[in-house]
């Protein structure tokens, strides 16, 4: 039976920016096994697979190598393709059952709004050969390794330039930690209170260009350095992206917007 599927750019108001993220709507049950194997035909940095329940809807996510427990652009890119489809009205909330949990997604004007985990920093110090990998130099280095979530480092650097130009060697990273690791600073600009970049290749991503997740993580981290419960992130990658996070507690909202890009069928 012939499988639909919708690219979404997530984080955007523009086509070709912010973080693609295909979206395949399963009528029946599929395998693990099939979704990797689509997860890698697609060959994007994630592809949901999002399954009607009778309580709402199943919601997997996979990179091109592995599955993984939490995908905030993926989910972004899903509500999208539930309201935009008419499978979901507006004033609905989109309630997605996940190895994380419960996740809800709800329509606010053309901006979408998740419900996320936060998830709170510890210091930590890094390996240093990952530190050379990734070719930084870190003003403060923290650590994420909580149920529900992939262990990743946090690495503040002194300015939004560093960020910028940092340059890993991504297949020095794989070699000596299997951890991504999310490098941010303050913002130059007046619109934006953080930037940040996110560098995965362990799982199958050199870098991504704009990391819901990631957001779960920066939102606590920057609260506490800025005293602010609303803030504005930029993902400064070539795409690049915009994530408004709002910490509610031990809950985050990220809110960001999206947009259809090109839709298809999968045949096998």
């Amino acid at each position: 039976m012939p499988t639909p599927f919708l690219v979404v750019d997530a984080f955007t108001s523009e086509p070709f920016r912010g973080n693609p993220a295909a979206v395949v709507w399963l009528e029946s049950p599929r395998d693990a096994r099939w979704m990797q194997s689509v997860a890698a035909e697609m060959n994007l940095s994630e592809t949901a697979f999002v399954e009607p329940r009778s309580d709402g809807f199943g919601l997997r996510w996979f990179t091109p190598t592995i599955e993984v427990p939490l995908c905030g652009h993926a989910t972004l890119a899903s509500a999208h393709m539930l309201y935009s489809s008419g499978r979901l009205r507006r004033n609905d909330v989109a309630r997605f059952h996940t190895q994380s949990g419960l996740l809800t997604a709800r329509a606010d004007g053309t901006w979408i709004a998740l419900d996320f985990p936060a998830f709170e920093s510890v210091d930590a110090k890094p390996p240093s050969a990952l530190v050379e990998a990734v070719g930084v130099r870190p003003i403060a280095t923290r650590r994420i390794d909580r149920e529900g979530t992939d262990p990743f480092w946090i690495f503040e650097l002194a300015s939004e330039a560093e960020i910028r130009a940092a340059a890993p060697r991504f297949g020095a990273m794989s070699a000596c930690a299997p951890d991504p690791v999310i490098v941010t600073a303050r913002a130059d600009s007046p619109d934006f209170d953080f930037v940040s970049r996110f560098f995965g290749p362990s799982h199958g991503i050199d870098e991504d260009p704009v990391t819901g997740a990631a957001h779960c993580m920066l939102g606590p981290y920057w609260r506490t350095k800025l005293g602010r419960d609303e803030l504005v992130g930029l993902q400064a990658s070539k795409r690049s992206g915009v994530v408004r996070v709002a910490v509610r507690g031990r809950r985050v909202e990220l809110r960001g917007e999206a947009l259809t890009i090109s839709e298809g069928t999968i045949l096998v």
